[in-house]
């Protein structure tokens, strides 16, 4: 039996009723009560030493104030601190480009699994009304106190002080009697209070959409020996002005909002590249707290989400949420098979940006592997009957090969071995699977299943600018080929090959590209050039098994 992980002086497991805070130097987590700590003033610490660390490094360092504390809202000089009432009042009398440029408004029984295949699920998706969404809800005279009486005053809770942008953790009993109390010194909103495991779970269903998604509903095995990750049912609970600031949801997930009581506004920008590398570098700086990061991009667009409406957010958008009323709201977050390029890479951002464990999608690797493995099955049985995945599935397996590939280098693989899992080999679900990508790929008829229109690869919701995070090369290869991000079939004819050469020409670019490129050989007069006699050769007999021979190839 594994020993239970201590930490601190104290040498105690890990408690969620406890603040706990990181120290900069030796990773340990400790108490506050242990290192005379508050949970209020450790938001002021910039780089926490515990005492031993403190020895060798020094004290503590704070974080420089940009301002009175008191009010630093008052100060002319600087721009308002965001979350602080200055900051609120401005952002409620500024304008921004209208969310109806970008949302689709199917109605609940339009929403459909073949709904997102045609249209895409690339932008945000409002419901006005919850009647076809095949989810169960309380009435909207539900409250903060019915909540408390289903889940208990005793729930420790994550809320956000939006004055100070800082996380804290509290009794739910504590906030709802601050929700109902006369006077409000600070605003504070519930942002992590998931009840999959409470008898609030009973009254809440999730979208049918959401279910039919959702990996973690449809691809988690039962047996697994880890933990369920518990992401698909949130309960928000926002005073007045409270305000979230821009962010990625968890792990690149997709997510769903419904407003049962009050209102949201949202403020969402694309993932594009551009849009992407800008917020990787406002995340990092240190005046982050004084930087809108709606005015770093090119369109930030305004939604405004009222009592009874619903709101679907793709992978990958960066958004803020300011609750302009006591509000209360349900919600979750769904990984799924649409956009799995785009999840890869804003969980690889949230990486780089060392994200709290809070706001991690939990054992996202894990989840992973267990798709690949389906994706596997699911290739293999359609090749069996003669039928070709969808073109978003290769595009989501060529991604998931990459991810895998990089997760397993020697150099790194101590850092992502925990989260493989047991059933899991991974070394020989990357090759087969590799393998039933270029077999779907050789297999493919005028490339009618991947688009050849062009416009079929705009309902993927992919531009031009994404393809390095999907397909497996750089926007420069895809260049290379004439693809122009809107282009039609014809762009394709540069490769000089009919409708029936496009496998050949396509097996010949390769996989990765660099997986090709080596030698400077050929093969049958087709490029094959980057592996080795051994690679082809272990291949030779599933192409035979398809009825290419060697003249074909010629």
């Amino acid at each position: 039996m594994a020993s239970v992980p201590v930490y601190c002086l104290c040498r105690l497991p890990y408690d969620v009723t406890r603040f706990m805070i990181e120290c900069d130097g030796c990773q340990d987590w400790f108490h506050g009560s242990c290192v005379g700590v508050e949970e209020e003033a450790a938001a002021e610490i910039d780089l926490y030493h515990c005492p031993q660390c403190a020895v060798l490094r020094g004290p503590s360092v704070m974080k420089r104030r940009r301002g009175p504390a008191k009010a630093p809202e008052q100060d002319p000089g600087r721009p308002a601190r965001t979350g602080s009432a200055q900051f609120i009042r401005e952002l409620r009398g500024r304008t921004f480009p209208s969310a109806d440029e970008v949302l689709l408004r199917p109605s609940g029984a339009q929403l459909t699994v073949e709904y997102l295949e045609e249209n895409s699920f690339s932008v945000p998706i409002l419901v006005s009304r919850h009647e076809g969404l095949g989810m169960t809800l309380p009435p909207p005279s539900f409250t903060p106190r019915d909540v408390l009486h289903h889940v208990g005053a005793d729930k420790v809770v994550s809320v956000l002080d939006v004055g100070r942008q800082a996380e804290l953790r509290m009794r739910l009993g504590d906030f709802v009697s601050y929700l109902g109390g006369p006077r409000r010194e600070r605003v504070l909103s519930v942002t992590g209070l998931e009840f999959s495991d409470t008898r609030l779970s009973n009254l809440v269903q999730t979208p049918r959409i959401v279910r039919k998604l959702s990996w973690v509903e449809n691809l988690w095995p039962g047996e697994s020996a880890r933990e369920r990750p518990s992401v698909q049912k949130f309960c928000l609970l926002g005073a007045r002005d409270s305000y979230s600031d821009f962010h990625i949801d968890c792990g690149g997930t997709s997510a769903w909002h419904h407003v049962l009581r009050g209102e949201q506004i949202f403020y969402l920008a694309r993932p594009s590249a551009a849009n992407l590398a800008l917020f990787e570098a406002w995340s990092s700086s240190r005046n982050q707290p004084e930087l809108f990061f709606g005015d770093q991009v090119d369109r930030c667009f305004r939604c405004h989400l009222r009592q009874g409406q619903t709101l679907f957010i793709p992978t990958g958008w960066i958004h803020a949420v300011l609750t302009p009323v006591d509000s209360l709201a349900f919600g979750g977050h769904f990984l799924h098979s649409l956009n799995i390029g785009m999840q890869l890479r804003a969980y690889e951002l949230q990486r780089r940006l060392n994200t709290p464990d809070l706001a991690k999608f939990p054992n996202f690797e894990t989840i992973c592997w267990y798709v690949g493995r389906h994706l596997l099955d699911t290739f293999r049985g359609l090749r069996e009957n003669r039928r070709h995945p969808a073109a978003y599935l290769v595009l989501g397996a060529r991604a998931l090969t990459g991810a895998f590939r990089a997760w397993t280098r020697r150099e790194v693989l101590a850092e992502h071995e925990q989260e493989i899992p047991e059933t899991v080999r991974p070394g020989q679900l990357v090759k087969e699977l590799g393998r039933e990508i270029r077999l779907a790929e050789v297999n493919w008829e005028h490339w009618d299943g991947l688009g050849g229109t062009g416009g079929d690869w705009g309902a993927l919701g992919e531009t031009g600018e994404n393809w390095e995070g999907l397909g497996g090369g750089t926007e420069g290869h895809w260049e290379g080929l004439g693809w122009n991000g809107g282009g039609t079939g014809r762009h394709w004819d540069r490769l000089g090959g009919t409708g029936r050469d496009w496998g050949e020409h396509w097996e010949g670019l390769g996989e990765t590209g660099r997986d090709w490129d080596g030698t400077g050989g050929t093969e049958g007069g087709l490029g094959w050039t980057g592996g080795t006699g051994s690679d082809w050769d272990g291949m030779r007999g599933d192409w035979e098994r398809l009825g290419w021979t060697g003249e074909d190839w010629e």
